[in-house]
C-alpha cells in the first residue's frame, strides 16, 4: 500500500521537501478515518514523489480520493497532488517519474 505524492514539474527543487510533508499531513488528515488509510499508517507507510507534467497533473485530478495542495510562496498557485493509500493505482501511475533534485 502506498501514498503518491505528484509535484509539478516547474516547482523548485528547495521547496519540494516542504511541499511533500504538508503534502502528507494533509492527506493523512482528510482521509484518517478511511480504512485504507488505517491499515496504511498502522503498517509500513510507504510514499512515493512523483514529478509531472501540467498535462499529467490535470489529469491526475481526475483520479479519487486525493488532496490538492497549494503554495502561498508561489501566488497560491497548484504545486501538487497527495493520493489516499492504495494497493492499485490506475495504470497512468506507471509512467510518472520519480523525484530527485535537479539542483545538487
Amino acid at each position: 500500500m502506498k501514498m503518491y505524492i505528484l509535484v509539478k514539474r516547474d516547482i523548485p527543487d528547495k521547496m519540494v521537501p516542504v511541499i511533500t510533508a504538508h503534502a502528507s499531513l494533509a492527506c493523512f488528515r482528510k482521509f484518517e478515518n478511511t480504512e485504507n488509510m488505517q491499515i496504511w499508517i498502522n503498517g509500513i507507510f510507504k510514499k512515493v514523489v512523483c514529478v509531472v507534467s501540467e498535462t499529467e497533473f490535470v489529469n491526475a485530478k481526475k483520479e479519487p480520493d486525493h488532496i490538492v495542495l497549494t503554495e502561498s510562496a508561489l501566488d497560491n498557485q497548484e504545486v501538487c497532488i497527495a493520493f489516499s493509500p492504495r494497493e492499485e493505482y490506475s495504470k497512468m501511475f506507471k509512467f510518472f517519474s520519480m523525484w530527485t533534485p535537479k539542483d545538487t
